[in-house]
């Protein structure tokens, strides 16, 4: 593999088509304002690297970036790449992952609007993000210990897993199909409306309006917290541990809930059951 050190790159194209390069202590910046410095490159390594110029990783094959830095002017850093690992690195640039497929990245912190559209097979472990319409249409997802916060993430995924992980999201997991969110906590309005085949487990679910129009949804020994105007027009089978402010009109199905503050069954197609399941009181014993 060659070695590239202590090297400032601002030039177009400046490491165009390059195979098995180890880029160590540099940066794409500079006055020539230059793009795409890696673009069409295979076996690449990035290590302590600055990234503040546009379109450093396009075409990409084989691809590991650690502790390095993608800047706000660093826009869309990586597209059209595969088989990529990142680890402890920025990425604060607009678009930065879109295209790609099989991905990696742990301990990453991710500031960028438009993030991970199109992505297929990706991994995130340890990371935190702030985005909006973050990881639309994505397929093969699977997030561990995720912190988020943003609008309209995880629109129109297909087939993830989540698991101990926090988000605090407007719009989230609108028209997501096969979906499955573990030990995790849930903040946001209108949660997963028109989702098919959503599972949560040991879930807390804040906000109002969630689950509408869903298909398929499953929630298993869940909390809902500040929760109004849930389930409706929705297939449900749901098992929660907290009371619920109001549930509307659920399609169909099963929920047991300690207790409602509301039911609403105003439409005559709402043919789910709402079962109100009271904790019983702790038994005295009756000792002499």
């Amino acid at each position: 593999m060659k070695i590239i050190e202590n090297q400032t790159f601002d030039e177009e194209r400046a490491l165009y088509g390059s195979h098995g390069v180890l880029l160590r202590n540099s940066a794409f910046d500079g006055p020539a304002d230059g793009e795409s410095a890696f673009k069409e490159s295979s076996d690449i390594e990035a290590e302590h690297v600055f990234c503040n110029l546009r379109y450093p990783f396009w075409h990409d094959h084989g691809l590991k970036i650690r502790d390095s830095e993608m800047t706000e002017l660093c826009r869309a850093a990586l597209w059209y790449s595969d088989h990529i690992e990142i680890t402890n690195t920025k990425l604060h640039g607009i678009k930065a992952l879109r295209e790609c497929s099989d991905v990696v990245l742990e301990d990453c912190d991710i500031i960028s609007p438009e993030f991970g559209w199109s992505v297929k097979n990706i991994e995130m472990k340890n990371c935190t993000a702030q985005s909006e319409y973050f990881m639309m249409r994505s397929e093969n997802l699977r997030f561990s210990q995720v912190t988020f916060q943003g609008k309209y993430s995880f629109q129109y995924i297909e087939n993830a897993v989540f698991e101990n992980c926090t988000f605090d999201t407007k719009d989230a997991f609108w028209h997501g199909k096969n979906v499955t969110v573990k030990d995790s906590t849930i903040k946001g309005e209108y949660l997963a409306w028109y989702s098919d085949g959503l599972t949560l487990i040991n879930c807390k679910i804040i906000g109002t309006q969630p689950f509408c129009y869903c298909k398929n949804l499953r929630l298993i020994n869940c909390q809902m917290i500040d929760t109004d105007l849930a389930f409706e027009k929705s297939e449900v089978e749901a098992e929660i541990t907290t009371p619920v402010l109001s549930i509307k009109n659920p399609a169909s199905g099963h929920i047991y809930v300690p207790a409602a503050g509301e039911l609403i069954f105003d439409d005559e197609q709402a043919k789910g059951q709402v079962i109100i399941q009271e904790k019983e009181a702790p038994k005295r014993c009756a000792c002499a």
